[in-house]
């Protein structure tokens, strides 16, 4: 297992520097600051992003994420032309020595909070997903009002996109995206990249719109779309924990007897109703996860790629991109990598 950290970029907060003092933490997983899927990320800011992250002496482990169109996950017209700038960032990040590739194929909303700040009974703050809260959002003037999203969409452009996905069902969503996988998985085993879909966060529909990678029947059913070993999983412990459920350690022998979980999430959470729970400290004993499970179930199964602490609470007054601070999820690396060097004792 590579201990790694999410790193945004030269803007980000938390620096390179900050990242290699972690002990154990060798590498970051990053992207390129381009949120225009229609058009390729170039070789020369590929190549500048990779020089940054290794003069710091890490390596870049993960692209997390070459962003999916709507487009394609329409199944729409353009789709040919989007896939096409695809291929191209793909080809640069593996040329840059990037072997892991995280994407989600989520409507509109790759990811869903209905409060970035919530107070926790320690004075830390923390994310957290409210169903009843998420309906009383309104989104007739675009997503100013949806936590986390801003100006991410305007009016017009957000109900245009609504409607068009409202002919969209999930059986739909699945034809498109084999479409895709039948045309990158072959490029990315070409290139010596192991490409890993994130499950949906939170693993239900949100807004009405449908929602697939959410269980452990859907992660099956996806691999066998194209079953190839380039085709596989980011195993998002705290978006699958999201849900009752979901048997994490389970679902981790299940896709790690076939070497098809490519990249983990680490993230604890605490349901307190359905479909509703709150981010906390990474220890089994704070949330709903049993961490120590998860690790042994990827100990069992020889799981050897890269791990990052997901999301963390705001502790210590820090401030900056909710769920993205230094310290807790400095903690939480720590952490991890102690049930790690203990469940791999026990194995070994």
């Amino acid at each position: 297992m590579r201990m790694t950290l999410r790193w945004y970029g030269p803007d980000d907060a938390v620096s390179l520097a900050n990242i290699r003092q972690i002990p154990g933490v060798t590498g970051v997983v990053s992207a390129l600051a381009m949120n225009t899927p229609a058009v390729p990320w170039t070789r020369d800011s590929v190549d500048a992003h990779a020089a940054r992250i290794a003069q710091a002496g890490l390596r870049w482990d993960v692209v997390e994420s070459i962003p999916v169109s709507e487009e394609v996950k329409l199944g729409a017209p353009l789709r040919e032309r989007h896939i096409e700038a695809w291929y191209t960032s793909l080809q640069h990040v593996a040329r840059a020595g990037v072997t892991v590739v995280c994407y989600n194929f989520m409507p509109v909303f790759d990811w869903m909070r209905t409060d970035l700040a919530r107070p926790m009974a320690d004075g830390s703050t923390s994310l957290a997903y409210d169903d009843e809260a998420l309906r009383r959002i309104d989104l007739s003037q675009g997503t100013a009002g949806l936590p986390g999203w801003g100006a991410a969409y305007d009016r017009d452009t957000l109900q245009e996109l609504l409607s068009r996905w409202s002919a969209v069902g999930a059986e739909q969503l699945w034809e498109n995206l084999a479409w895709f996988l039948e045309r990158v998985v072959p490029v990315a085993s070409e290139l010596g990249v192991r490409l890993a879909i994130h499950p949906d966060d939170p693993p239900w529909p949100v807004f009405g719109l449908p929602r697939i990678i959410t269980d452990a029947s859907a992660l099956e059913r996806f691999v066998g779309l194209v079953d190839h070993p380039a085709n596989g999983v980011t195993f998002c412990t705290g978006s699958l924990g999201a849900a009752a459920d979901n048997d994490l350690p389970a679902m981790i022998r299940s896709l790690g007897a076939r070497q098809r979980i490519h990249f983990m999430h680490a993230r604890n959470v605490k349901r307190t109703a359905a479909r509703n729970f709150h981010e906390v400290a990474h220890p089994s004993a704070f949330g709903s996860v049993d961490m120590r499970a998860v690790m042994q179930a990827l100990a069992d199964v020889h799981f050897d790629g890269p791990m990052r602490p997901d999301h963390g609470r705001d502790i210590w007054g820090e401030g900056g991109r909710p769920g993205y601070g230094l310290y807790d999820r400095a903690l939480g690396a720590m952490y991890l990598q102690g049930l790690w060097e203990g469940v791999r004792s026990a194995v070994n």
